[in-house]
């Protein structure tokens, strides 16, 4: 619990209106590529409007090129890659949520370096290479609240051909700045924030079942825990509350630090399968589908009764001393949010599948599977997927 290691030289400017903030930065490069999702939230929201005045002001260059889809694909970040490479682009702004923060990663890796994205790739089949090239330096600016990482190393991408769906990283490429403006979050619709916060909250309490919790790393997911339960609700039933925004996003972005200090456990390698196998299916709806189940099968083997108990106290149950409390609790904040009748069928799963998910979840994302406070075999996961199913 003592022991840890925190690396992490990203300047965070947090807040409603430090967006307005960032050309007072130094910039890392003359020439951005602009990198955005392929819809049209960033114009919605006047957040493409803004980051491109705060370049000018920087005297920083741009291009834009917008072809982050939901689930990112491979492909579309290698052609990220070659258009920066191209336009002589030696710095990168990722604007968006999830999907193209996480995209910013491997677009910075082919940038710089010949070769296929999957080279660099480890699990499944990947090679596990070091890109030989110093990656492109990321400026990372969120306009959602999900996946933490503006703050982090990490993207999760998709090779659709071999339904793989994997987390990649290298430690060259935490973002140099990181942007988080609660401002350009109001018109994420109520089940997108309701996703997005559920990745948020999953994030932090699979940290607090992780086997390597620490004294540091448990501090950070209480606290952010504690502000999405009394939060997400708010800012899902009214997309205007910034003060609920702003607790939210906090939440979020503490999860990109503390996923640093300790790992998440193998729900996040269910999801990845999950959602490999099915594209339509959005992260967050497949970590609220397994949510309930999942911690239930390590309440069941007392695995970690007492890390239960302290998220149920941050989590409208101050008093408690039992862990299934933390369950009653995740559940009601589902009901709250409105997603507690999510169904595995609705996106197209057939209950037979589900030895098919566990196998895959190992194949893609074994390492994770060490952070399990308990061991799982296939066969336990299969069953969680079961008991899942709807």
């Amino acid at each position: 619990m003592m022991n840890f290691i925190f690396d992490n030289p990203t300047k965070l400017l947090f807040g409603t209106g430090k967006l307005s903030e960032l050309h007072n930065e130094v910039m890392p490069g003359k020439k951005a590529l602009l990198l955005t999702s392929a819809g049209s939230s960033h114009m919605t929201n006047g957040s493409f409007d803004k980051v491109t005045e705060e370049l000018r002001l920087a005297g920083a260059e741009y291009v834009h090129l917008g072809n982050v889809v939901e689930n990112p694909l491979k492909e579309n970040c290698e052609e990220a890659g070659r258009f920066a490479r191209e336009n002589g682009c030696d710095f990168i702004v990722a604007l968006g949520g999830g999907a193209v923060l996480d995209s910013s990663v491997p677009v910075s890796i082919m940038a710089t370096n010949d070769g296929d994205l999957w080279d660099y790739v480890s699990g499944g089949t990947g090679k596990g290479l070091m890109a030989p090239n110093q990656p492109l330096p990321i400026i990372t600016v969120a306009t959602s609240s999900g996946t933490g990482s503006e703050m982090n190393e990490w993207g999760v991408i998709c090779k659709e051909d071999t339904n793989e769906k994997i987390g990649m990283g290298d430690r060259r490429c935490k973002p140099v700045i990181a942007v988080v403006d609660p401002v350009y979050m109001t018109t994420v619709p109520a089940k997108y924030t309701a996703y997005q916060g559920f990745d948020a909250l999953f994030h932090n309490t699979e940290v607090m079942m992780s086997t390597s919790l620490n004294v540091l790393s448990e501090a950070v997911a209480l606290s952010a825990i504690g502000n999405i339960y009394k939060y997400l609700p708010r800012a899902v039933a009214n997309g205007n509350d910034i003060e609920a925004r702003e607790h939210v996003a906090y939440a979020s972005t503490m999860a990109g630090i503390t996923m640093q200090l300790t790992s998440t456990t193998a729900q996040h390698s269910m999801e990845h399968a999950m959602s490999a196998y099915h594209r339509n299916l959005q992260h967050g709806a497949g970590l609220i589908i397994i949510s309930k189940e999942f911690a239930q099968f390590f309440i069941d083997r007392h695995a970690c009764d007492e890390r239960f108990i302290r998220m149920a106290r941050v989590m409208g149950y101050p008093e408690s001393n039992d862990p299934q409390d933390f369950v009653k609790a995740l559940v009601k904040l589902q009901e709250d949010c409105g997603v507690a009748d999510l169904k595995m069928s609705d996106y197209g799963f057939d209950k037979s599948e589900c030895m098919t998910l566990a196998k895959a979840a190992r194949a893609l994302q074994g390492g994770l599977y060490a952070a399990n406070p308990c061991e799982t075999s296939d066969e336990d996961i299969a069953g969680i997927f079961e008991r899942s199913y709807k």
